[in-house]
């Protein structure tokens, strides 16, 4: 490698080191697997640099040497590959995706200049953090990639080895996941709170009829 070589590497790396690492955390789901991974991965594209054609996409090629350094290390635990589960999935039957939009009725929300977004703006974050750890990892990766760290799908496609028309699939369904878990996590809450608020009340009713 020229001084080139490593004066570029070293600038790239360094812009995307919190990107990098943030999607790892999602992948692993703890700090010291997430960094033992980008470590990995910062280590394999230096050695790999050479195979790099266009530098132009050094981003989504970095990203498919993270992806494939985790998905090379839930093969060791996991014989399913990500085909066979989006196979399992259903990833091209026509069930309709869940929208929140179909979920919200109430006139008001009309006067929003977008109802689903305004909604997801109030979900605690730790539903969404939830949320995205439950999807299905054909789904959760390139969630992840797209709506997390901001990946185009040319990005995502070369990062997963799989074609655009797939990546918006996967995502189209893993979107339609996400919003309904984020969905049935704010019915639980608010079932939660309204359990909470007729305890009180029924506390104080009753506390009441004693002091009379």
């Amino acid at each position: 490698m020229t001084d080139a070589d490593r004066a570029f590497f070293e600038q790239e790396i360094t812009g995307l080191l919190d990107r990098l690492y943030g999607a790892a955390l999602r992948l692993a789901k703890n700090r010291a697997d997430a960094e033992d991974l980008v470590a990995e991965t910062v280590t394999k594209a230096w050695a790999n640099l050479h195979t790099l054609h266009d530098r132009l996409c050094f981003r989504g090629w970095l990203f498919r040497i993270l992806t494939n350094t985790f998905l090379s290390e839930c093969r060791k635990t996991e014989t399913t590959s990500l085909e066979a589960l989006a196979e399992a999935q259903g990833e091209t039957d026509e069930e309709p995706a869940f929208s929140l939009f179909d979920q919200l009725h109430q006139p008001f929300l009309l006067w929003w200049s977008n109802p689903e977004q305004e909604f997801l703006n109030k979900v605690l974050r730790e539903d969404l953090q939830k949320a995205v750890d439950a999807l299905p990892e054909v789904f959760r990766l390139p969630v992840i990639l797209s709506d997390l760290q901001g990946l185009s799908y040319h990005e995502i496609a070369t990062a997963l080895g799989v074609p655009i028309g797939t990546v918006r699939s996967r995502l189209t369904r893993g979107r339609a996941q996400l919003q309904k878990a984020l969905w049935q996590y704010r019915q639980e809450l608010t079932e939660t709170r309204e359990r909470a608020a007729n305890d009180v009340h029924d506390l104080k009713t009753g506390e009441h009829h004693e002091r009379h």
